[in-house]
């Protein structure tokens, strides 16, 4: 009996910026609605719904960004709270407060992404996620938090 042997290698896709992006904030919108110690869990969920195909560079930056965020929300909250007039962290919605989240750490924390395209990329996941002109929201904060 001769058996055949045939190895099927799949190719790794890496993923654009913005499509990274779009991960990290998903997984920061998830963070609010679980305690600290299931996070790790979390990501685990996540990414075993992601394409098979996903790259180990992409899930482990994906991991590393979101979890630096995570890290520095005290800081990152005082930061919003200081430049939204009238609308203190409880009252910004979930999604909004993800975008603004990822935005200021994409701002003042991350070197590598310039900052209007941090504000760009956020607008453009707040018309996406957000509620009814929440992208005129977050550019404001963010507009704001740079002139400061």
């Amino acid at each position: 009996v001769k058996v055949v042997c045939y190895i099927i290698a799949t190719e790794r896709t890496l993923m654009t910026r913005t499509t990274i992006r779009e991960h990290i904030f998903k997984l920061l919108f998830r963070y609010m609605f679980h305690d600290n110690s299931e996070f790790d869990e979390q990501i685990r969920l996540y990414f075993a719904e992601l394409p098979d195909n996903t790259s180990e560079q992409d899930l482990q930056y994906i991991q590393d960004k979101t979890e630096s965020i995570i890290a520095l929300i005290p800081d990152i909250d005082e930061k919003i709270n200081a430049v939204s007039d009238g609308w203190p962290i409880s009252r910004i919605g979930k999604a909004e407060l993800s975008i603004l989240r990822l935005a200021v750490y994409e701002m003042l924390y991350d070197d590598d992404i310039p900052v209007n395209v941090a504000i760009d990329e956020a607008v453009e996941l707040a018309k996406k996620y957000g509620a009814d002109n929440a992208y005129s929201f977050v550019n404001g904060v963010l507009a704001k938090l740079i002139k400061n």
